[in-house]
């Protein structure tokens, strides 16, 4: 009988030992590693890691500041679950071989993007032949300087290429070098502060072509569509949190990209953020026409080589309703 009840309470022993083992893992937060950069854009992702919105959703995000040229390599090599970038990326990574599905928007550029040039620079004809900085095919800045050269009737064999990233393409124009640098938000503001430099010729205001999204593996976004909704729940708290708390999410946000909050806010005066109503617009209406002309740009500048077959297959909407 002893023998009995000792087999008895050893067995329960182990099954709460088993079942205390297996409790916490299933308590753990869903884990999500994102790749961006410091695009003022992407801060409101910033903000719900450091102000533990993700974390009251249930998440465990780990972001990862990966340039934007290898952004899709960390995709593919599963090392990235998701990642922040432009809409037109996606059709280039999704063309090229690198499946990615997106599932909220998160900004449109209003002037957070431009070209800066001399001040002797009067058109974009002017430039026929001058250095330009930029960084990558495959990038916004090139996108974005091909988009503005195709409107104006030109090309980006009508330029000279320096390959440089959008930072160092700001320092570099304000020190002297090069014509021309296509960059952004908040190193576009480097060149605002110093006039002496020279001039910003174009923005998305005269070009509205910059506009970003979230997007994840589409093998990873079937298999964790509680994550993915938490995302997206996250991102538009964080939203919220910017109206209600200004001051302390500029802090946060500005924080991460050395700036202070006060220089942030003026970064981010020139970008809006898409709350849900926003997304559910232009998903609706804006994505698929956008990505019909990027892909035309795309194809002339060598970025992509085909189209991708189906673009509604880039992205899924069930996330932002």
């Amino acid at each position: 009988m002893v023998k009995k009840l000792n087999h008895a309470a050893a067995a329960l022993a182990l099954g709460l030992c088993l079942s205390g083992a297996l409790m916490p893992a299933a308590a753990q937060d869903s884990k999500i590693v994102l790749g961006m950069s410091g695009w003022t854009g992407f801060a409101p992702l910033t903000l719900a890691d450091k102000a533990g919105i993700f974390k009251k959703n249930g998440l465990d995000v780990e972001i990862k500041m990966i340039p934007q040229k290898d952004r899709h390599l960390a995709l593919a090599s599963g090392s990235i679950q998701c990642a922040a970038t432009t809409v037109e990326t996606h059709v280039t990574w999704n063309a090229n071989g690198v499946p990615i599905t997106q599932i909220f928007q998160m900004d449109k550029s209003y002037g957070a993007d431009g070209i800066a040039v001399r001040n002797d620079v009067k058109s974009f004809a002017d430039l026929k032949g001058k250095a330009v900085g930029v960084s990558a095919p495959g990038t916004a800045p090139y996108f974005g300087l091909a988009w503005m050269l195709n409107k104006n009737g030109m090309s980006m064999k009508d330029v000279k290429l320096v390959s440089l990233e959008p930072q160092p393409a700001a320092q570099a124009f304000v020190a002297g070098q090069n014509d021309a640098a296509m960059t952004y938000e908040p190193y576009l503001s480097t060149v605002r502060a110093n006039p002496a430099a020279g001039k910003i010729l174009a923005t998305t205001l005269d070009y509205p072509m910059v506009m970003d999204t979230v997007g994840c593996a589409p093998t990873w976004l079937k298999a964790n569509a509680k994550a993915a909704q938490a995302l997206t729940k996250s991102y538009f708290e964080a939203l919220d949190m910017i109206k209600s708390d200004p001051a302390k999410s500029n802090e946060i946000m500005g924080a991460a990209v050395k700036q202070t909050g006060e220089q942030f806010a003026k970064s981010s005066a020139y970008l809006r953020w898409s709350d849900k109503a926003a997304n559910q617009k232009f998903f609706a209406n804006d994505i698929v026409p956008f990505m019909k002309d990027a892909e035309k740009i795309l194809l002339e500048a060598g970025v992509i080589r085909k189209a991708p077959d189906d673009l509604a297959a880039t992205f899924d909407t069930q996330f932002i309703q």
